[in-house]
C-alpha cells in the first residue's frame, strides 16, 4: 500500500520552487486575462503599448512643444547629425517606428505628428494643404532649434518638405523625397479616382480598412480584427478633416507644389521611391530629377518590393540608403 508523501516531508528547496512556480502560473493567467480583456474591450490601450515598446526600443522619447498655431506631439532620440522624419497624408509619427532603431544609432532623430494628424494639435476649419504646413514646418524647426538638418518627407509629407526647403533653403542641410506627394507622375487609378473626387482614405469598417491598405501595401500586413475596429474608429472620428484636407491637395497648386519650386532647391536632394508604388507612381522621380537644375547633388534609389510605404516594407534598405546619403554629404 503506498502513502501519500506529505508537503512537509519534502525538501525545502521542493516546497519553495512549488510556491514560485504557482504563483508564476497566477500571475501568467492574470496577465492572459488581462490581454484578453483588453483587446475585447480596450484594444487602443494594446496599440498604445506597442507603440510604446517600439520607441524605448529606438531609445526615442515623446515630447511636445507649442510652435505658431500648432502643439507639436514628437518623438525625439539619438546622437549625430539631426534628421526630420514627416509622415505622409492620414498617417501619423509611428510609421517612422520601425526605422527609428537603425536612424538613432547614428543620428538626432525628430518625428513629429505633423499639425492636424495624430495627437498634434488641430484648428477646426483652418488649412492644411501644403502651404500652411510648411509655413507651420518652420515653426517647429525654428522652436526646436533644427536649423541645417536632413528633412525627409514621405508622400504628402515630402511636399510639405519640399516646399519649406524651397522657401527656407538656409535651413535644410539635405532634402529626401520619399514617394513624394507634389510632383508630376503618370496618371494611374488612383489618381483618376483622385481627380474624380473619391478618398480611397476613408473607410467605414474592416473591408474599407483592407481596401485602402491594399493601395498603400505590397503585402498588407496582418493587424488582428480588433485593432482594425480602432483604425475605423479613429478614421470616422476625423472624417470631416480627412475629406476637407484631400480636397485641398486636389486643387491644381498643390497637386504640383514641390514641382513648381524644384528649381528653387538648391541643397543635396535624395529621391527614393519603391518600383511599384500604387499611389504616386515611380514616374515622378524622373519629373524630381529634370526639375532640380540649382541642386548641388542629385541622389535616386528605387526598391523592389514595396508599394507606398517603404519605411514599412522595406525599412533596412530603406535606412541603408537615407543613411549612405546623410554621411555623403
Amino acid at each position: 500500500m503506498n502513502t501519500p508523501v506529505s508537503t512537509t516531508s519534502r525538501p525545502l528547496w521542493q516546497r519553495l520552487l512549488i510556491r514560485r512556480l504557482k504563483f508564476i502560473g497566477i500571475v501568467v493567467a492574470l496577465l492572459l486575462v488581462l490581454v484578453g480583456g483588453s483587446y475585447l474591450f480596450a484594444p487602443q490601450w494594446l496599440l498604445q503599448a506597442n507603440s510604446m515598446r517600439e520607441a524605448m526600443n529606438a531609445q526615442l522619447q515623446k515630447r511636445s512643444v507649442q510652435a505658431g498655431d500648432t502643439r507639436w506631439v514628437y518623438y525625439e532620440g539619438g546622437q549625430g547629425p539631426t534628421i526630420v522624419l514627416l509622415h505622409g497624408f492620414a498617417a501619423r509619427k509611428e510609421v517612422w517606428l520601425k526605422v527609428a532603431p537603425m536612424l538613432t544609432a547614428h543620428f538626432h532623430v525628430v518625428i513629429p505628428d505633423l499639425p492636424g494628424w495624430g495627437e498634434s494639435s488641430r484648428i477646426p476649419g483652418a488649412s492644411y494643404n501644403i502651404d500652411n504646413q510648411a509655413d507651420r514646418l518652420n515653426d517647429f524647426v525654428q522652436t526646436l532649434h533644427l536649423q541645417h538638418a536632413l528633412i525627409v518627407g514621405h508622400s504628402m509629407g515630402g511636399a510639405i518638405a519640399g516646399v519649406y526647403a524651397a522657401e527656407h533653403p538656409q535651413d535644410v542641410a539635405e532634402l529626401a523625397l520619399v514617394d513624394s506627394f507634389g510632383l508630376k507622375f503618370k496618371e494611374n487609378a488612383f489618381a483618376k479616382e483622385a481627380l474624380a473626387g473619391q478618398d480611397p482614405f476613408i473607410f467605414d469598417d474592416r473591408a474599407g480598412f483592407l481596401r485602402a491598405s491594399a493601395l498603400a501595401f505590397e503585402h498588407v500586413p496582418h493587424v488582428p480584427g480588433r485593432f482594425i475596429d480602432v483604425f475605423v474608429k479613429d478614421n470616422l472620428r476625423n472624417r470631416a478633416f480627412i475629406e476637407n484636407t484631400f480636397n485641398e491637395l486636389r486643387e491644381h497648386s498643390q497637386a504640383l507644389s514641390l514641382q513648381d519650386r524644384l528649381d528653387q532647391l538648391n541643397m543635396p536632394v535624395l529621391g527614393l521611391w519603391c518600383h511599384d508604388d500604387k499611389i504616386i507612381d515611380v514616374s515622378a522621380l524622373d519629373s524630381l530629377r529634370n526639375g532640380l537644375t540649382h541642386a548641388p547633388a542629385i541622389s535616386t534609389s528605387v526598391l523592389n518590393g514595396c508599394n507606398h510605404m517603404p519605411q514599412m516594407e522595406k525599412p533596412q534598405e530603406f535606412s541603408q540608403v537615407l543613411t549612405s546619403f546623410a554621411l555623403a554629404h
